[in-house]
């Protein structure tokens, strides 16, 4: 089990691992592209050769990307619809390039559909982003926050999306702990029935990667807003519990907080390990 962050790519993607390292990350993520919209900028050959000469002079044992954020595969709107199948397999072609072991993507809003139909829609999207895919970096779903008509809030529909595509390039779950939190799981006082759920649902090895984060909003709270692990509403008491169930189960932890706490959150989940 091994802790990071997300780290910033604005020097170079290149120069990404020796930022982690100087951060204190065992392992890290990135975008590989801007997240709200925009060209994806060239990765040649001489860009990922490095990436991968730093990576191993820093000793960063693995890196994790994260797909844009406009992504929706439940859009009715065919251009974000395409356009988002599109970036999650390019995404996926560029974590292949850098030696990335996982991309992770949330799925998108039903909006005005029924729940059904947009499920189904999501579905076959992720079927597409696979069309034609041969690289070794794999997909996994993160859960969301469950704002408006959010898709992916709750384990037992993340479940049935990961059952029905079927694909040895889903790999399974980014569990989100502040997200998960805002969606009413919490970590605090029901953490064994939680994991009940998530094992019942997902599976408990499937969970393939988390990202540490404490939650500044209440429980059920369905708001996207991180904090500085132990200074939230999970708590450290929270925190301790997710730690060892990470441990147990090696599964490495990502936070995706401001800098400069950033450094203290990699040292306390680190301690805590």
């Amino acid at each position: 089990m091994r802790v990071g962050c997300h780290v910033s790519i604005n020097k170079g993607i290149e120069n990404a691992p020796k930022m982690a390292h100087e951060l204190g990350c065992e392992v890290m993520q990135i975008f590989t592209r801007p997240p709200m919209g925009g060209p994806a900028p060239e990765l040649t050959n001489e860009i990922c050769e490095q990436f991968k000469i730093q990576r191993a002079k820093f000793k960063i044992e693995e890196v994790y990307i994260h797909a844009p954020y406009f992504i929706n595969l439940a859009s009715t709107d065919n251009k974000i619809k395409y356009g988002s199948i599109s970036a999650i397999k390019k995404e996926l072609e560029r974590g292949n390039q850098l030696g990335a072991k996982y991309v992770m993507t949330h799925l998108g809003s039903a909006k005005e559909l029924e729940e059904k139909e947009a499920i189904k829609k999501t579905i076959n999207g992720l079927k597409k982003v696979f069309d034609g895919y041969k690289g070794k970096t794999k997909l996994l779903i993160e859960n969301s926050a469950g704002a408006g008509k959010i898709i992916g809030d709750d384990f037992a529909e993340i479940g049935k999306i990961l059952k029905s595509v079927k694909n040895k390039n889903l790999a399974g779950l980014c569990l989100d702990t502040q997200h998960s939190f805002a969606s009413g799981y919490d970590w605090l006082n029901n953490f064994e029935k939680n994991m009940k759920s998530l094992d019942k649902h997902i599976g408990i090895e499937n969970v393939k990667l988390i990202h540490a984060n404490d939650s500044a909003t209440d429980l059920g709270s369905h708001k996207d807003r991180h904090e500085h692990i132990g200074k939230g509403k999970i708590r450290l008491e929270g925190f301790k519990k997710i730690t060892q169930f990470a441990r147990k189960n090696n599964i490495n932890m990502i936070c995706e907080t401001d800098y400069p706490g950033v450094i203290e959150d990699i040292k306390l989940l680190k301690s805590l390990k």
